[in-house]
């Protein structure tokens, strides 16, 4: 009788968490899609604030450098200030990360952006780190976190049932854990899936543009990290944020559906 309950526990269990995940659907009001997300934009901006210091630790804290530091948060700002990333909830800031050894930038739900000051260094223009944010805010707007997590606790649930299903009452053992700590978790290792990037690159071509830059010097970004992925040494950038071989390709095509008749003249490169 006792493993009869425990399977009936674990199917319930199970249930709830597909339920839950089909069920909890909602239109993104900047982008217009219908994603499944479990958290509200509230909870989102909370935890972002939350796993910040710990994520920005991962990289050896933020970087001494004000002048550079504000030089990100200036670039940042204008491209939220200047487009429908202005209009939504989210609380963005910028930072630069002391690691000046990876490569790679990062955004957490809720508007935490991130780049590494070996990025940065890398980088040859001001608009090359405007795509880069622009990706960054493109992530965030779209609530590609949110998704990844929503994801994330689905299979965890089913895992939990799984686990029920097969738990032995003569070998108890603690469950669980807190949520926002199991969150902040997955985000230490967090990846998007290709549609997600591709998205975010979609975003940066159009969130760069609007506010007075060159898009294609994402282009730019990408040959750089190329460049510097020889000799068996991948950025983490590309570990990230995967980097299909058509993703430059992706790019011009944005760019071209994005103007048709050429990008604009004195946009800043």
């Amino acid at each position: 009788m006792r493993g009869g309950i425990k399977y009936i526990i674990a199917l319930l269990i199970a249930g709830f968490s597909l339920i839950s995940y089909w069920c909890k659907r909602e239109e993104n009001e900047i982008t217009g899609e219908t994603q499944h997300i479990d958290m509200t934009v509230e909870q989102e901006i909370a935890l972002g604030l939350q796993a910040a210091p710990q994520m920005a630790q991962q990289y050896g804290g933020l970087h001494p450098d004000q002048q550079a530091a504000a030089k990100v948060k200036e670039v940042g700002q204008r491209l939220v200030s200047q487009t429908k990333a202005g209009t939504s909830p989210y609380q963005f800031d910028f930072h630069l990360l002391a690691d000046e050894q990876t490569l790679n930038a990062f955004a957490l739900p809720g508007g935490q952006v991130f780049i590494t000051a070996g990025l940065l260094s890398k980088l040859q223009t001001e608009g090359q780190l405007a795509g880069v944010l622009g990706h960054e805010i493109g992530h965030v707007i779209a609530r590609h976190s949110a998704e990844q997590l929503a994801k994330s606790r689905l299979t965890q649930g089913l895992a939990s049932a799984a686990g029920i299903a097969a738990y032995d009452p003569d070998r108890p053992g603690s469950a669980g854990g807190a949520v926002a700590a199991a969150a902040i978790a997955k985000l230490m290792t967090l990846k998007y899936g290709r549609d997600d990037e591709l998205e975010s690159d979609k975003w940066s071509v159009r969130f760069t543009a609007e506010s007075g830059y060159d898009p294609s010097a994402m282009i730019g970004v990408m040959e750089i990290l190329s460049a510097n992925s020889s000799g068996g040494s991948t950025p983490e950038f590309f570990q990230t944020h995967p980097n299909p071989e058509n993703r430059i390709a992706r790019l011009q095509a944005d760019i071209q559906e994005e103007f048709p008749n050429g990008v604009p003249a004195g946009l800043i490169p």
